[in-house]
């Protein structure tokens, strides 16, 4: 699925992103009508994964939901955890750039501890063109069980986003979130 999103305005973005919810939701149906499911078919995306267009991981980290939601929305805590500047308006329709720049986007939906949506950009990529990002966290003891679902990206970026997310999210939130806090 590709998505060109020309986001003059809020209302501009939400409609666009409502387009892409729906066709990730058209996706999942049609998935399950035809008895496929995205973790278990053997489709053309096993064999050429270059033709993928959407990933599915999932992460246990070493803090509560909150935590783990407040790391990821908050400029400073993110910009420790990355070694790069990031500048994030944590509320919904607020922009983000994180990673010095190189990634930029928009929140969609927050859920204080729960749910982060996000229309998400690598800068390179043409002007207007954004995957969607789903955190979901769930509580799991002292721990938080994270969800990621990125969809709409590029044919030929699955192979460096997803080890990407392992390599500059999930390893350095992991040894951010177990040193010990400092008062901010």
């Amino acid at each position: 699925m590709k998505a060109r999103i020309d986001v003059s305005t809020r209302r501009d973005l939400s409609v666009a992103i409502a387009g892409i919810v729906s066709s990730f939701a058209f996706g999942a149906l049609s998935s399950k009508v035809f008895g496929q499911h995205a973790s278990t078919s053997k489709g053309l995306t096993e064999i050429n994964p270059s033709l993928r267009t959407s990933l599915h991981q999932q992460i246990d980290l070493p803090a509560p939901p909150k935590r783990v939601f407040e790391v990821l929305l908050d400029s400073k805590q993110f910009a420790a955890v990355t070694g790069l500047s990031a500048e994030i308006d944590s509320t919904s329709g607020g922009a983000f750039k994180t990673f010095g720049g190189l990634i930029e986007g928009r929140n969609v939906e927050l859920i204080a501890g729960q749910r982060i949506v996000q229309a998400w950009r690598e800068a390179s990529w043409e002007p207007g063109f954004y995957s969607l990002v789903h955190f979901e966290l769930t509580e799991k003891g002292e721990e938080t069980s994270l969800v990621l679902d990125h969809s709409g990206f590029h044919e030929g970026d699955f192979s460096h986003l997803d080890p990407g997310w392992h390599e500059r999210y999930w390893e350095p939130l992991k040894r951010y979130l177990i040193r010990p806090q400092s008062p901010q």
